[in-house]
């Protein structure tokens, strides 16, 4: 497919460089929406770019408030707003397994240096272009020498019990997901491996435009 004014080529959906949208709910509600470019999709699972600065949209909350600090019950029924933003954090390349609960991320700073890792605990489901995730809340920082540690362990267990959010039962599956994880980061198996800790995207790819204003703010 040619890109604008027989520009660059687009790449068809599924094809490396193709974007596609990542939408993050949390407790039923969009909290953010970004455009990623896919970089790897196989069998086992995906890759997708992550580029700072990336136009975004994120919910449109009062007084600076952050979507998981709003119990569902005070939010409005039909979900917040969006507004139009920028990516605040760092690029990130973001691994996506097939039929896993977890993706894993490998974080970039400045002139593209490596800074660790960040797994996020999370269900996928994919539509189309959309990679829809709902947030599990507890996640685990791995540093550069794989030592590890949790993250929001409080804020996950004054979550589970919600009927918005998981059961107790699906709590301590979420956490053993976590932990089989830590195993691969202990082991030094991929993706902690350090395969991909020098990923460069393409030099073509350029930061993806904001997607058109997502029209469910609802899971």
């Amino acid at each position: 497919m040619t890109g604008p004014r027989g520009g660059t080529p687009i790449p068809s959906p599924g094809e490396p460089g193709s974007i596609l949208r990542w939408n993050l709910f949390i407790g039923g509600h969009l909290s953010s929406s970004v455009p990623v470019r896919l970089v790897e999709r196989t069998v086992e699972g995906q890759l997708v770019w992550l580029e700072s600065g990336t136009p975004m949209w994120r919910t449109k909350l009062p007084g600076g408030a952050h979507l998981r600090d709003i119990p569902p019950q005070k939010r409005p029924a039909h979900g917040y707003p969006l507004t139009a933003d920028r990516w605040p954090m760092g690029s990130a390349l973001i691994h996506q397994p097939t039929g896993a609960a977890h993706a894993v991320f490998w974080l970039f700073g400045r002139k593209q240096k490596f800074r660790g890792w960040y797994v996020n605990l999370e269900h996928r489901a994919h539509h189309g272009e959309d990679i829809d995730v709902t947030d599990h809340e507890l996640d685990i920082n791995v540093a550069p020498d794989r030592s590890w540690r949790w993250k929001d362990e409080q804020s996950f267990a004054d979550k589970t019990g919600h009927p918005a959010y998981w059961s107790a039962d699906e709590a301590v599956a979420i956490r053993a997901e976590g932990v089989r994880v830590t195993r691969l980061a202990e082991t030094g198996a991929f993706p902690f491996d350090g395969s991909c800790c020098d990923f460069q995207p393409p030099r073509h790819w350029s930061t993806p435009r904001r997607a058109t204003n997502p029209r469910r703010a609802l899971l």
